[in-house]
């Protein structure tokens, strides 16, 4: 690993969500999950683009309007149309923010300016549809595909927020990899590492992506680290299910299964049951999988990310 992998971890976030009083009201909208947790792992890159584009706080408020075929970001009050600005502001600030090594980015929702998904786009006669995306959050996305990015919103669906952390350090972990002079031989390391973890979000990918790197000796470096971003980052984004988490936890028994007793085997069989009926959170068999490829020494299985992909202080995987 690079230097890389020892830097602060930094994500873009909307400054409301940290407590600052940016909001359109003059207050905030402080998120204690990222504030008081999440935050012991990062450095916060603050960003509001309503406030930095100059218009104030506190301000009127502003809308998205459907004008035609057009989205427009409005001040309904006066009038005002700060569409252009903002398109502009948007193209200046995310030229700023790609020098700033992010690794993740979370979005204020319901936003006009930076609401991920299911914005409200009102018509002209002022009825409303949750059908857009904030212009800035809009940009974001448009300008980095793959960085993970997610709205504070969905992070309170414990399967949303596990799903957007283990991106984030899968991301600084590749870019890590990508960042300094790399070898074919140093994908291959990286990608049997992350063989389970892709397992479990998608089948598809792992097989595909098994293949890019088979044949990446015959790939121009450039195009091969394109694909491989586009692809692995896109598996990620894929939810891992309850089956898959239960094919990859029977996968990784099956690696010391002759090594246990019977009542052992049946005991871990009784707990990956458990797990797939909805009856324990992962963490249970995978606590139990960690002890036996610790205890039988399973080295393939102890070079696996699935076993942790991220800090366990967060207790992510106590919720899935």
């Amino acid at each position: 690993m690079s230097e890389t992998a020892s830097a602060p971890i930094r994500i873009g976030v909307s400054a409301c969500l940290l407590g600052e009083k940016v909001r359109f009201d003059g207050g905030h909208k402080r998120d204690p999950f990222l504030v008081e947790s999440f935050g012991r792992y990062v450095e916060w890159v603050q960003v509001c683009p309503e406030v930095e584009l100059g218009l104030g706080t506190p301000r009127e408020t502003l809308r998205l309007v459907r004008i035609s075929n057009d989205v427009h970001l409005l001040m309904p009050k006066s009038g005002a149309d700060h569409t252009d600005a903002m398109r502009a502001y948007a193209v200046r600030r995310l030229n700023e923010l790609a020098k700033e090594n992010l690794s993740g980015y979370i979005l204020k929702k319901d936003s006009p300016s930076c609401g991920m998904e299911r914005v409200r786009v009102y018509d002209v006669h002022g009825v409303p549809a949750k059908s857009g995306q904030g212009l800035f959050a809009e940009a974001l996305l448009q300008q980095f595909p793959t960085l993970p990015v997610e709205e504070e919103g969905r992070l309170s669906d414990p399967r949303l927020r596990e799903n957007f952390i283990e991106r984030v350090f899968a991301y600084v972990r590749l870019r890590s990899l990508f960042s300094g002079h790399w070898k074919v031989g140093d994908l291959v390391v990286f990608h049997t590492a992350h063989k389970l973890l892709l397992m479990a979000h998608s089948p598809h990918a792992y097989q595909s992506l098994g293949r890019l790197v088979a044949e990446a000796r015959a790939l121009l470096r450039a195009e091969l680290k394109h694909r491989y971003e586009a692809e692995f980052m896109g598996a990620l984004r894929e939810m891992a299910t309850t089956k898959r988490h239960t094919n990859v936890l029977q996968h990784m028994a099956g690696y010391f299964s002759k090594q246990l007793d019977s009542d052992s085997r049946k005991e871990l069989q009784a707990l990956l049951h458990d797990y797939r009926a909805g009856l324990v959170p992962l963490v249970v068999p995978l606590t139990l999988i960690r002890h036996y490829v610790r205890k039988y020494d399973v080295t393939y299985l102890r070079g696996q990310v699935y076993l942790e992909p991220h800090p366990k202080e967060l207790m992510l995987r106590n919720h899935v």
